[in-house]
């Protein structure tokens, strides 16, 4: 009896320490990347403002060009949704908003991820000319996982995971601008 109270007392502690811990740790993350791409800023953003066209370089669009999608409003304006939904586990289904349009300079965006799990993060693309043929594009992404989920951040790697991707699609972005 004696031996079973100090197992529970121990596994009792440790959950303790682990929930204290979680509540310590954070629990966000913030990922960009970036591409130079030889290519106006105007003829770089005016691509790339409509979410129509993520399904031509994101890399996630890729990961199941069977997926459906839904498109509402007006898209390149702030307000417009795309919505999807796919078999693939990977690609999953949610819907992408434009929340903010900076004309030739920047484009915000929510993500709202409904399976397999559900989460909100934030998202954005900058675009910076470095001179009237040169454009650096960024995309970032961020969001973080609720107490105590974020304990799996310790054990993720969110920038090698998301960076490749955006990375990925951020190559294929300037593919297709520099070869149309």
């Amino acid at each position: 009896m004696k031996l079973a109270k100090n197992i529970l007392l121990t596994l009792a502690a440790i959950v303790a320490v682990v929930l204290v811990f979680a509540a310590i740790v954070p629990s966000d993350f913030k990922v960009v990347r970036e591409v130079t791409i030889y290519k106006s800023t105007t003829e770089v953003f005016e691509y790339t403002k409509y979410l129509k066209n993520q399904e031509n370089f994101s890399v996630w669009a890729k990961m199941d060009p069977d997926m459906n999608h839904e498109f509402i409003g007006v898209d390149g304006t702030a307000g417009f949704i795309s919505a999807w939904e796919s078999e693939n586990p990977e690609v999953g289904k949610g819907e992408q908003e434009i929340i903010k349009v900076d004309d030739g300079k920047r484009i915000d965006y929510e993500l709202r991820f409904l399976e397999p799990f559900e989460s909100t993060s934030i998202a954005h693309m900058t675009f910076d000319s470095i001179d009237s043929t040169t454009t650096i594009v960024k995309w970032g992404f961020e969001g973080g996982m609720p107490y105590p989920m974020g304990l799996m951040l310790l054990f993720m790697d969110m920038d090698a995971e998301l960076g490749k991707d955006l990375q990925g699609g951020l190559d294929n972005l300037k593919d297709i601008l520099e070869n149309q």
